[in-house]
């Protein structure tokens, strides 16, 4: 459900600037429960100002809250410092929007 609906939104990441989107967590293995779950997604963006950063990354994270109705952990790949965690978001993503 969650790739289905990703795959069909890519306005939404050309209109803040995503350079990439993967589904981490328990999204891409279906375990995903609407009713108990948040939404555990990997993004990089393109190259862009610092205010533009922080713009696109809140105004992606509420229209994906509003698309799945969940809350969104929209987490940056880049600044993740621990190489546990990393492993770990890394070997269970599944991407879903890739700029052109």
């Amino acid at each position: 459900m969650v790739q289905e609906r990703l795959v069909d939104s890519p306005a939404i990441c050309a209109k803040y600037g995503v350079w990439s989107l993967a589904a981490s967590g328990c999204a891409p293995a279906d375990r995903f429960d609407p009713y108990h779950s948040d939404l555990d997604l990997l993004v990089e963006f393109r190259t862009m100002p610092p205010v533009q950063h922080w713009d696109s990354y809140f105004g992606l994270r509420e229209e994906l809250e509003k698309l799945f109705g969940v809350p969104v952990d929209l987490i940056e790949v880049a600044p993740i410092g621990n190489h546990y965690f990393l492993e770990s978001v890394q070997t269970t993503k599944e991407t879903v929007y890739v700029a052109d």
